[in-house]
């Protein structure tokens, strides 16, 4: 053999020795796994499992039973994120733990830390913000309407657009200015999305074969796939920290200005704190991984609900012209947060949009040690033994679909897919039991790891909303039954099929006349 070829010879022996003994391992694991002997769907794959994408398959355990679920939400210290989940947000977030990778003590103690900037009075200062990218957004829709009282617009692109905006200054008092296209970090960044979240490469066999590659393998996927996106997102974020802290350094605590009150200024003067012990503080680098954090839960998850909403109300006029009657019945264009959750509509509107389209599909935990799972409905074996709890393996993984608990028939009742907002006005007293941080859907998970910056989506939300429909009517650019579900990583997108391998949902736009008609003022956001 040529010496050249050896090492080559030498990696790819590796690899192969490596996925054999996972294999077997995989394999012992059925054999033993305490799941056995539990129903479970057939497997129509001898090779693929039921997951055809995977590179192999593995036992996993499927629960929607909230007593479970409430088991493993508060016991995070024994649950935690699998390995392969944890690499990846590493890959994206960088060196430090940003909230969405750390565990155990470390989370609880940048939840702390962090809990401030998330409060409500906080979100009540930076709706402004919200009001004033969502009304830029209107104008430039109504720039695109032509001679005809009509427009096209993909939704898509611009949500993502103003949500990047909106995140920008309320997260870091920086113009990302995506809504005019100014290039610069605003092009790098929509590459950077696309790259790691928009992509159907992401729900291929690259992601399961990412995640179980050991880490001295993993950089190679990474150089291919991920390296160049994750190093834009990881150079902007330390570029928007040094910002935030020489601000800081030269105002000081004392400034109470808007550019004071973004989301990274309050986390470092709340982890700059005497009230905070010094062994409790983040360091430089886990300050640094919550940018792409706030980028990634704040701008993601908000346009990828408000895309779901619009196409909801573009598919239900009646439900469209009832939730604009409401908007219109407040007498301003500027809403505060409380005047916003004051209409109850709206309210309906946003719960079941968000009960049906939760932005993340998927919650899976790890096993750290064996334990045993309480169960509230008794579960009967292959064996025909009933079970009020299930055994649970260390390294055993949980699989937690929230979709699956949102549309349970068994808490929902039999219409639980039918999109009726007036659910919402008499809720079935069988759903408060649904542990959710907000409300009664999972859609925000919950316990000490529920989403920090729900209140932040969820105003976000109504205000976009509350801007658009009040100056827009929205109607499908195409046939419904065109139309397709595009599954990227955790989360479930709409698209074309003509184009199944990118999201798009193409709008008609024509103008609102107002009933109350209010003057839009701008804000100054640099000040009070």
């Amino acid at each position: 053999m040529h010496s050249a070829s050896k090492p080559v010879a030498l990696v790819l022996a590796s690899i192969v020795v490596y996925y054999l003994f996972g294999t077997i391992r995989r394999f012992f694991l059925h054999l033993t796994s305490s799941s056995a002997v539990h129903h479970g769907p057939p497997n129509r794959r001898w090779f693929f499992g039921h997951q055809r994408g995977t590179w192999s398959s593995s036992r996993r355990t499927f629960s929607t039973d909230i007593k479970a679920i409430q088991y493993v939400m508060r016991n995070d210290f024994i649950y935690s994120k699998p390995p392969g989940m944890q690499n990846i947000l590493k890959m994206i977030l960088g060196e430090g733990s940003g909230i969405l990778v750390a565990e155990k003590t470390q989370h609880r103690v940048q939840r702390t830390v962090m809990n401030p900037a998330f409060g409500p009075n906080q979100i009540r200062e930076l709706t402004r913000i919200f009001l004033e990218k969502s009304s830029e957004l209107s104008d430039v829709w109504e720039a695109r309407i032509t001679a005809g009282g009509i427009g096209e617009v993909n939704l898509v692109n611009w949500l993502s657009k103003v949500t990047l905006d909106i995140i920008g200054l309320a997260g870091f008092s920086h113009h990302f200015n995506a809504l005019n296209d100014r290039g610069g970090q605003t092009n790098e960044l929509n590459k950077a999305f696309t790259s790691i979240f928009h992509s159907a490469g992401w729900s291929s066999v690259w992601l399961p074969l990412r995640a179980a590659l050991p880490k001295a393998i993993q950089p190679l996927l990474r150089a291919v796939t991920m390296k160049t996106s994750a190093e834009v997102m990881q150079r902007i974020s330390r570029e928007l920290f040094m910002e935030s802290k020489i601000y800081l350094a030269a105002t000081g605590e004392k400034d109470t200005g808007l550019s004071a009150r973004d989301l990274l200024s309050l986390l470092l003067k709340s982890n700059m704190s005497s009230n905070t012990p010094a062994n409790e503080r983040m360091s430089d680098a886990d300050v640094v991984a919550q940018v792409p954090t706030f980028l990634i839960v704040e701008h993601e998850t908000t346009s990828l609900s408000t895309t779901w909403a619009l196409l909801e109300l573009s598919l239900h006029q009646d439900i469209q012209s009832k939730l604009r009657e409401e908007l219109n019945s407040l007498p301003t264009a500027t809403p505060g947060m409380d005047e916003l959750n004051g209409l109850p509509y709206l309210d309906a509107f946003v719960r079941v949009v968000l009960r049906l389209h939760a932005p993340i599909t998927t919650v899976n935990r790890i096993a750290a040690q064996d334990d045993v799972i309480p169960l509230a409905q008794p579960l009967t074996d292959s064996d025909g033994t009933v079970h009020s709890e299930i055994p649970i393996r260390k390294g055993q993984t949980i699989h937690l679909s929230l979709p699956s608990v949102n549309t349970d028939k068994s808490w929902w009742g039999t219409d639980t897919s039918e999109f009726r907002p007036d659910r919402w006005l008499k809720v079935p007293d069988s759903v408060q039991a649904i542990p959710g941080v907000w409300s009664n859907p999972m859609t925000f998970w919950g316990g000490a790891r529920g989403c920090i910056g729900w209140c932040f989506s969820l105003i976000e939300m109504k205000v976009l909303l509350f801007t658009l429909l009040r100056s827009f009517r929205i109607e499908l650019s195409v046939p419904k039954e065109v139309l397709m579900v595009l599954k990227v990583a955790l989360t479930q997108r709409p698209s074309l099929r003509s184009e199944p391998t990118h999201p798009k949902l193409p709008l008609i736009i024509s103008v609102e006349e107002l009933v109350n008609d209010a003057v839009w003022k701008p804000f100054l956001v640099e000040s009070d």
